[in-house]
């Protein structure tokens, strides 16, 4: 992506809170020419707490309580590094993170929310902590599914007496008594360890509270705390054993751990911040949040005064970059509460003054939804203006094409490139025993090895170096590890946009460091490389690779009734290209970003013995590779399409007409393809033409064999398939 402006800082955002979703909606709006963005989280989305009641009733789906987190970071510019934050070093401005090398800001922000502490002096399987909501969400779903099919007693606990702890109770219960057949079966208690429920809240609300736990013949226990969890119950320090089969705790808010070995100033754990929303001890640090404890304004923990938060620390942030003043953050004294009860009613309380409504409920979903929409109904991407004035003949007919692709979906067409190849001599030296054509050049090496050597680079289709540089180095190897051959040496060429010094280090640093974590692995050494400046950030490897044996696996030499295996499931470029213009579910692009990083290096081991003929499955998509695979060979293919594995999202972005650019000119292959009318035209046949990076390995398998290698790579982590089998009919493709 073409940036005009040099970046010449780095604003680090840990965590995906309501303040930073507030925050890069505003910055989308208003972005700071400059900056580079980064969004650090876990996962792909962030729970908006404030529907996780409504969620445990069975009034929400899961999607509609989450924040995209891919969505928002690539409609507000900012890359997204999907990973958790474990440390910071305030003075080497730099993030720890738990799975890759550190990153390096100019300025950070902390939103990552608080953990509810477990309540019990002893924990069983049963225990669940509200937050993170995520886990208490997979936790709770499960739990619901084992109550269905009555392998577990609808029994469930609240720790906590509180808002949260009360709320959630009545949630529970509601789902609970839709779960079973027998409501009557539904156990559901509150623990508090306070003489009664609400104990820091208006009178008003704690009798509405009290009055819908009772209607919803909810057992309240008060003076007394959870004691020890065991399977099926929870023991209070009464002495008194409840039935517990299921239980939540809220009770009170507990901040990250490695927050204290950073040296920041903390109060009870909780980063200080000053009127601005900066620590007050390293002011390029801001926080903000559940996580900030607010010195001049000290507040509860509630998630009203976090999003309200978020503009003020986006205007601070901004003003932090550029050298301007910042604004100082005061929040209200207080807050209208909107508690829901359980069943689609709700009590409201301010002032004082309390009262419980089914059109409070309304209303409190009213603003929910608004939020969420604020923050997941983002504007589609605007194609590029066409040029004005009288153009060169086609210019228009490309111009309506579909925006231009990363990764390999940026590829020459395979027409072209081949028009382009065959104008090419026959190598003339003895020692190249294979030119282009093939996954890679071969040559003699020694009086019986053989040495392979290939390249590739492509169009950076994420910001995050570290990620790119892996899946590059995925992607290049394959052509290696195809052939059956081990990779050697690695040569790298990186281009950046205009960028300061500083994150020109930056950002070359974390390219080389993934692209060496999977090099690692494979037993090869980084030796050297080029770097330029340029209009966009792209990267290549050149590769070279050895076997031993002098037998480099080719394209060719596939024999009628061999099974074709395939290690990896297809999409990416679908996924990519719906990622590029914000219609791809953030779980799907993490799901595909994590299946270009798996290494294709075991799969050969596994594969080469057997294959007759291999090839890593890249641009030009399977139906492409297969053929070329076939032509080579002077066979044709079967393929069994219901046996194609597909990444999760890919086929309905398809079936949505959402593909890659090179994806047209891949479906040309339809020509040497021979189905049933209307098969063609479906989402599961169109995935032959999508083109991959760092796909699967695809190879000729005698079929006797083919069971137990596929259980030898299912065995090693590839959710590898059969997929078809080769046949008849030269250069032909035969769907079933």
């Amino acid at each position: 992506m073409f940036d005009p402006v040099p970046r010449t800082r780095d604003l680090v955002l840990i965590g995906g809170g309501h303040a930073h979703g507030v925050m890069l909606r505003m910055w989308a709006m208003k972005p700071l020419p400059g900056v580079r963005v980064t969004l650090v989280n876990p996962g792909p989305e962030a729970p908006y707490t404030g529907m996780l009641p409504g969620y445990v009733a069975g009034h929400y789906a899961r999607e509609a309580v989450e924040i995209d987190l891919v969505r928002l970071a690539r409609f507000a510019g900012a890359r997204i590094v999907l990973d958790a934050a474990v440390g910071l070093d305030p003075e080497r401005r730099q993030v720890a993170l738990r799975s890759r090398p550190p990153l390096e800001f100019d300025i950070c922000s902390i939103n990552i929310g608080v953990s509810a502490r477990s309540g019990l002096s002893g924990s069983g399987h049963a225990s669940h902590r509200v937050k993170p909501m995520q886990g208490f969400a997979n936790a709770w779903d499960a739990f619901l599914a084992e109550v269905a099919a009555g392998r577990t007693p609808p029994h469930a606990v609240a720790i906590g007496g509180g808002v949260g702890g009360c709320e959630l109770a009545l949630a529970m219960a509601h789902r609970l008594r839709g779960a079973v057949r027998d409501a009557r079966a539904v156990k559901v208690a509150v623990v508090e360890r306070n003489a009664a429920i609400l104990p820091n809240d208006a009178a008003a609300l704690r009798r509405e509270l009290a009055r819908a736990l009772a209607r919803a013949d909810i057992a309240v226990h008060a003076g007394v705390e959870a004691g020890r969890a065991a399977p099926g119950m929870l023991r209070l320090t009464s002495g008194e054993e409840i039935p517990a089969a299921f239980i939540a705790s809220t009770a009170g808010a507990e901040p990250a751990g490695w927050l204290q070995d950073t040296g920041l100033a903390l109060e009870d754990g909780f980063v200080r911040v000053d009127p601005y929303l900066r620590s007050v001890s390293h002011p390029h640090v801001f926080a903000a949040g559940d996580i900030a404890h607010l010195g001049h304004a000290p507040r509860p923990k509630a998630g009203v005064y976090a999003v309200r938060a978020g503009k003020a620390l986006h205007a601070n942030l901004r003003a932090a970059l550029s050298g301007r003043k910042l604004t100082r953050f005061e929040p209200q004294a207080d807050y209208l509460k909107l508690v829901s009860l359980g069943e689609k009613r709700a009590a409201a309380e301010k002032w004082g003054l309390a009262l419980s409504a089914r059109w409070l409920w309304r209303w409190k979903h009213l603003i929910d939804t608004r939020f969420m929409a604020r923050l997941s109904d983002l504007p589609q991407m605007a194609p590029p203006e066409p040029v004005e004035g009288p153009v060169a003949e086609g210019v228009r007919a490309l111009e309506a094409g579909a925006p231009l692709c990363a990764g390999c979906g940026s590829k020459l067409a395979r027409s072209a490139l081949a028009e382009a190849l065959a104008a090419l001599p026959a190598p003339s030296r003895a020692d190249v025993l294979a030119g282009a054509g093939d996954d890679a050049a071969v040559l003699r090496w020694g009086e019986a090895g053989a040495q392979v050597v290939t390249t590739d680079h492509f169009r950076a289709f994420t910001q995050d170096g570290y990620v790119l540089g892996r899946i590059l180095a995925v992607h290049a190897l394959g052509d290696v590890w195809a052939m059956g051959a081990r990779p050697q040496a690695v040569l790298a060429q990186i281009t950046l946009p205009r960028l300061s010094a500083a994150l020109q280090t930056r950002t070359a640093r974390e390219f080389l460091s993934g692209v060496q974590s999977i090099l690692a692995e494979a037993g090869a050494d980084l030796v050297g490389g080029h770097t330029s400046q340029g209009a966009e950030f792209t990267v290549g490897l050149t590769v070279t690779g050895l076997a031993p044996d002098g037998r480099a696996i080719g394209i060719g030499g596939l024999k009628p009734g061999e099974a074709l295996i395939l290690t990896k499931p297809l999409g990416t470029g679908a996924i990519l290209a719906g990622e590029m213009r914000g219609q791809a579910r953030g779980r799907d692009y993490a799901a595909a970003l994590e299946a270009m990083q798996r290494a294709n290096g075991r799969a050969a081991e596994i594969l080469a013995p057997h294959a007759s003929a291999m090839t890593d499955v890249t641009g030009f998509g399977l139906a492409g590779h297969l053929l070329a695979m076939c032509e080579a060979s002077g066979t044709g293919a079967r393929v069994a399409l219901d046996r194609v594995p597909a990444l999760p999202g890919a086929l309905d972005l398809i079936a949505a007409g959402v593909t890659s650019s090179l994806h047209a000119d891949n479906a040309r292959a339809a020509g040497a393809i021979e189905a049933e009318a209307g098969v063609l035209g479906g989402a599961k046949a169109q995935l032959l033409f999508d083109p991959q990076t760092a796909g699967g390995l695809l190879a000729g398998v005698p079929r006797e064999r083919a069971g137990d290698v596929i259980d030898a790579l299912i065995e090693a982590g590839y959710p590898a398939a059969i997929v078809g089998e080769v046949a008849g009919g030269a250069g032909r493709i035969a769907l079933a």
